[in-house]
């Protein structure tokens, strides 16, 4: 079937109507940019998007994210589950450690992406509802922080160092929780409360 010479057209005509707008929009903006220095990537943001589906603490999700944002920001900043805290932002202090399918990860060195169709559970969900962890419970009873901004991290390190297989001697568990710094030196504390649950054979 052929084309007509005004199909043609009225596609044309459409295509410069839609290109115009684009420029009108990026002139209309200037003032704005001068304003705004990060003008450019709001308005690259939504052209930049890739959907991605994860489930978090098992409720699941069908999400938009940029491709350069990291697990933490999501969690934080789009899902609002601070729990999980923001230490170096370089994956040397645990404050960050998430279980993504039950493998304790850095969040803030993992790409949200690459996490598609995993589960991830952070410290808002281990309790289940106003029970707490096992290991919840053994660190409030061993004083296992102060300042408690590494906690949420310390715990799902310490979790995971069970699962894994890596806590039958203090020593092993000194060395498989060194990724998870305490500021306020409450190791002494951490380690007991990690005993405690290793012994007692509570599920973790």
């Amino acid at each position: 079937m052929k084309t007509s010479k005004k199909t043609i057209k009225n596609e044309a005509r459409r295509d410069f109507l839609k290109q115009s707008s684009v420029l009108s929009a990026l002139v209309l903006s200037s003032e704005k940019a001068i304003k705004d220095p990060k003008w450019d990537e709001k308005i690259a943001a939504p052209f930049e998007k890739v959907p991605l589906k994860l489930e978090i603490n098992g409720v699941k999700h069908t999400l938009n994210v940029e491709p350069r944002t990291t697990l933490l920001d999501l969690l934080r900043e789009q899902l609002h589950l601070t729990g999980t805290k923001k230490g170096c932002d370089y994956g040397q202090c645990g404050a960050c450690t998430v279980h993504s399918d039950g493998q304790r990860i850095n969040s803030c060195l993992t790409l949200a992406i690459t996490e598609e169709g995993k589960k991830i559970t952070t410290i808002e969900g281990l309790a289940k509802g106003d029970t707490l962890h096992p290991m919840q419970e053994a660190f409030v009873k061993h004083d296992g922080f102060q300042c408690g901004y590494c906690t949420p991290g310390q715990i799902m390190s310490a979790v995971a160092c069970i699962r894994e297989g890596h806590a039958n001697s203090e020593e092993e568990i000194r060395e498989y929780m060194s990724g998870n710094i305490c500021r306020c030196g409450a190791y002494p504390n951490i380690v007991d409360a990690i005993m405690e649950v290793k012994k007692g054979g509570q599920t973790v």
